[in-house]
């Protein structure tokens, strides 16, 4: 069993700007690549070790600390962890370095074919998306509609812009295709961001 820390959650509705975003990419055009029924995660861990190999960017998955605090050896050779807590609460999932640039990002993945509940969100992934930005990191999120086998690279200042509205729920599949940069499952790399990043680096420019 694994615990979240107890804590207060601080309001957080300061308004940001949207950004005006409608780009497509698909990896090879007139060739489509199964993504083998792997999980967003598990294409995500692939493609950065492709990026990494080739020298493209150095991006890795943070590890969560934990506290083990009963463990049961029912074997002299075997141990099982009974319960145990986070230390803190995580921010997001993935950071790194590409072309100098810093890259921070969470990868979410649902079932629904229609929106992204925003509750998927964690106040404290906001936070951190919003601090990342004012140190003008690249900072977004990779969802994925695993029903529909579509994946947005969606700027992080849209979803931290939906998450702060009170009357909104979730974000409209509408909604990340005018606002995000779909991308397409390949091979080599499994799922090809950096060329999304690409396009967000180069609408700051």
């Amino acid at each position: 069993m694994v615990k979240y820390p107890s804590g207060s959650t601080a309001a957080f509705r300061k308004p940001v700007k949207r950004p005006k975003v409608r780009r497509s990419f698909s990896h090879r055009k007139g060739v489509s690549f199964s993504d083998r029924g792997m999980t967003l995660e598990q294409q995500i861990n692939e493609s950065n070790k492709y990026y990494l190999d080739e020298g493209i960017a150095v991006v890795h998955k943070k590890p969560t600390p934990i506290q083990i605090v009963k463990v049961d050896y029912p074997q002299r050779s075997k141990a099982v962890i009974r319960e145990a807590y986070f230390r803190q609460a995580s921010t997001t999932d993935y950071n790194g370095v590409y072309q100098g640039y810093y890259l921070d990002f969470e990868a979410k993945e649902t079932h629904n074919k229609t929106n992204f509940p925003l509750k998927n969100f964690h106040e404290h992934q906001i936070f951190h998306l919003n601090a990342c930005l004012k140190q003008q990191g690249i900072c977004f999120t990779i969802i994925g509609f695993s029903s529909l086998g579509r994946y947005f690279v969606t700027p992080a200042s849209f979803v931290i812009a939906a998450w702060q509205d009170k009357n909104k729920s979730s974000m409209k599949l509408e909604e990340l295709e005018e606002n995000s940069i779909e991308i397409s499952s390949g091979f080599r790399p499994t799922l090809p961001y950096i060329d999304a990043v690409d396009q967000l680096i180069k609408g700051r420019k």
